[in-house]
């Protein structure tokens, strides 16, 4: 870790600067780094902190419209990890009424590895819908 990023983290611990503060730092930072040469080894892809969904569509009536959802993902993350708190009988009863409403989810066997491989899977899906001219896009950033 580099001493720009410790003292950051630093300054978060002794509560001078708020988490969102520390996180637009960081990033910063990181834009600033000079590029690699060529031939030296990549940085691995960042991990995605949100989960992006935008609704777009052009409507006759009231003009175009536009929905931008940004869920964090450790909030999914924090999701999954909280179902081994569950007790297995509501497990049993959730999972009857997700099947009875159509979502074939097995709430018992979702683990907190699967959720990165969705993450990981879910790079850029556009989602056609019922108007013609509305646009779906769901993306991880």
């Amino acid at each position: 870790m580099n001493e720009q990023r410790r003292q950051i983290l630093q300054m978060l611990v002794e509560g001078k600067i708020t988490a969102d503060e520390a996180e637009r730092l960081i990033n910063a930072l990181e834009r600033d780094q000079p590029e690699s040469p060529p031939g030296a080894t990549s940085r691995p892809k960042p991990r995605p902190k949100y989960l992006r969904v935008l609704v777009t569509s052009e409507d006759d009536f009231d003009g175009p419209g536009r929905i931008n959802v940004r869920v964090p993902l450790q909030l999914l993350r924090a999701g999954v990890r909280l179902t081994s708190l569950i007790p297995p009988q509501a497990l049993t009863q959730a999972n009857a009424e997700l099947r009875r409403s159509g979502v074939p989810i097995d709430l018992t066997q979702l683990k907190p590895q699967h959720i990165e491989e969705l993450i990981e899977h879910l790079d850029d899906i556009t989602i056609d819908v019922d108007q013609p001219d509305a646009k779906v896009q769901v993306f991880c950033e």
